[in-house]
Order: C-alpha cells, then structure tokens, then sequence
C-alpha cells in the first residue's frame, strides 16, 4: 500500500546494470552530472531508500518536509573562492615584507662594508660629496686628497674648508691629506671630483698607488678638449687600467644645496648593474635621491651639455630678458640634446637625456 502511495519520479529511473545509452543530465551550473549526491534536497528525499519498506524494483521512500533553505554547493564555492583570495592576498603581503626587508638589509651590508672613502679634489663640490658620505656613517674613514696645504690645514684643524664654505663644519671623520698613497690605502670606493681638465695628469700621478679593483665614482662634468673623451674613457687610459671599475654621477646639483641638505636628485650609472645598485645604497638618503642606469656615455655626455644650457640661462638672467626667453632657450636645447642623442645613439649611447635632466 506504501508504494502505492509513493510519488512517481521526475523521470524512469534505470537499473545500475542498464546498457541504456542515454546521456546523463549534466549540470552546467555546478560542473557535475545532475543524478550526483549533490542532487537538490527535493530529490533526495525522493529517491532515498528507507528501513521500513523493500522492494525488489526499487525502495519506497516516505514523505518528507522539502526543506526551503538554499543549495549549499554554491555558498560553499564562494567560501573557497574567498579563501583563495585571501591566501593569494596574504602570500603576496608576506612577499612584499620580505623584499622590503631584503633591501633594507643590502643597503646595511654596504654602509657596513664600507670603512674607508677617498675623494679626490678639494673644490667645493669634493668638500659637499665628503660631508655627505662622512655623514651616511659615523665610523668611516673618509680622506680628502687635496694638492693646497692651506685646505688641507683649514679641513684637518677647524674641521672647514675656508675657501669654500667657511660657515658649515665639516663631520669629525672627514681628513684631508696631500699624501696620495696614504689617502688610497685601503679605500674602499674613490669619489673623483678633480675638474675634467686636470684630471689625466693628476691620475698619472697617482696611479700606482690606485688599487686595480677600486670603483672609481665620478662627479666631474664635461669633455676633456682636443681628445673629447669622456671621464669613462680618460679615467681607465690614465691608470692604465682598461678594467678599472667606473660609475658616473650626474645630475642637476649645487655644492652649496647639498651642503644644506635639500632635496636632491642625481643618477648613478655603470655597465655592472651591481656596482651601480651598490653606488646607489652607499650615497642614497632621506634628502638625495639616486636613480641607476646602464647608459654610461649617454649620461656623461647629457651632464657635459646641459652646462652649455645653464650657462646660457645665467646670462638670460643677467640681461633680464624674461621667464620666456629663459623656457626657450631651455626647450630648444633639450631638442638639440635629444635630436644629437638620436644621431650618435649607435656609436655613444641613447638615454643622453637622462644625465640633463
């Protein structure tokens, strides 16, 4: 009497043994056939056997309350994807902890590495980059190699430079000497600040005291004339030394504002990325900012020509011909720069831009 009383199926239902070649009904929402155990609760109470009937063909089963919640396949998939998510999330933060870490922790290995500098010059921009590297850490040595007594006596007894900057005091750690071996003993990086001019002849002088894996940091700006060489190629001829490592320094920058510590922005450049990023980390601070580049040439040359343009915009100053004339000049030589750059970008380099800017 209970199967008569059963309702009739949603449609045949076939013994496990059928040969039947009818296609499952395939759910396309949730990716799986439609007769899976996750069938909706209406047709699982359909179909669920029970204990208090049998039947050879198949079970009874009684009725029972259609429950009105929702499918919780889909609620469930929502929760994966959220987990999913957040894991992804908290991966990439956990990465991004690390790498900040691990450059915090590289800029400490050079600064700690680092015991002894040496500058060569005793000009206002060599006294400004000694300050500054004297100030990045306390501990180091920094020698200011210098051919006028009288600077070397003002730096090392009243801790100035008089013929430069008589108002800032220089940092404890900075010491000048006229002695080049004693100044290049030891050093761990070479800051050249001699003016481009005299620098053939005064590395010559010095270059047996030169260590050949030294890393030669030059600030000096401008093209050596009659030759037109660059410090890149005038550095490494004069200490015959062709792989003595370089990395140029340039950028928009006054001796007197670094002396003040205000904001800054230069670019350090060198064919070894390593030596470059190590550049980077040892001069980088909370007021100058370094950038890195490849482009060697093409930032020597950029910070050899744009003095041309701030020389001829001191002199729109001085004949007071206006702010125009001053954005003009300024424009076109940009143009030039970069349609020269465009011209010598196979034999000298392709980023000039770069250097005078």
């Amino acid at each position: 009497m209970a199967a008569l009383l059963e309702p009739p199926p949603p449609f045949p239902l076939l013994p496990p043994n059928s040969n039947s070649t009818r296609p499952i009904p395939y759910n396309l929402k949730l990716g799986r056939p439609a007769n899976s155990s996750n069938k909706p609760a209406l047709l699982r109470s359909l179909h669920s056997p029970t204990t208090t009937t049998t039947t050879p063909c198949c079970a009874a089963t009684p009725e029972q309350p259609v429950s009105e919640s929702p499918d919780p396949v889909p609620g469930t998939a929502l929760v994966r994807t959220r987990d999913r998510r957040r894991a992804v999330r908290l991966a990439w933060e956990k990465l991004v902890r690390w790498s900040r870490s691990w450059r915090s922790k590289a800029k400490t290995d050079v600064l700690e590495r680092t015991n002894k500098v040496v500058v060569l010059g005793g000009g206002s921009f060599a006294t400004a980059m000694a300050a500054h590297v004297a100030n990045r850490k306390a501990q180091m040595e920094v020698n200011m190699l210098v051919r006028d007594v009288q600077v070397c006596q003002s730096i090392n007894s009243n801790h100035c430079n008089r013929k430069y900057f008589p108002e800032h005091k220089l940092p404890d750690n900075v010491i000048a000497t006229t002695d080049a071996k004693t100044a290049l003993l030891g050093a761990d990086y070479c800051l050249h600040a001699v003016p481009v001019q005299f620098s053939s002849s005064f590395l010559e002088g010095i270059a047996e005291h030169v260590y050949p894996g030294l890393p030669f940091i030059s600030v000096s700006k401008g093209l050596e004339l009659n030759t037109l060489r660059t410090m890149s190629q005038l550095i490494p001829q004069a200490l015959n030394n062709p792989r003595q490592p370089f990395i140029a320094l340039s950028g928009p920058s006054f001796a007197l504002e670094l002396m003040n510590k205000l904001p800054t922005a230069m670019v350090v450049a060198s064919k070894d990325k390593k030596l470059a990023n190590a550049a980077q980390q040892l001069l980088a601070c909370n007021y100058l900012r370094i950038s890195t580049s490849s482009d060697v040439i093409g930032v020597e040359v950029a910070g050899a020509l744009k003095n041309v343009l701030a020389i001829a915009a001191g002199i729109v100053d001085g004949m007071n011909l206006g702010n125009n004339c001053k954005t003009a000049l300024v424009a076109q030589g940009c143009s030039e720069i970069r349609w020269l750059a465009t011209k010598k970008q196979n034999s000298w380099g392709s980023s000039w831009i770069r250097g005078a800017t």
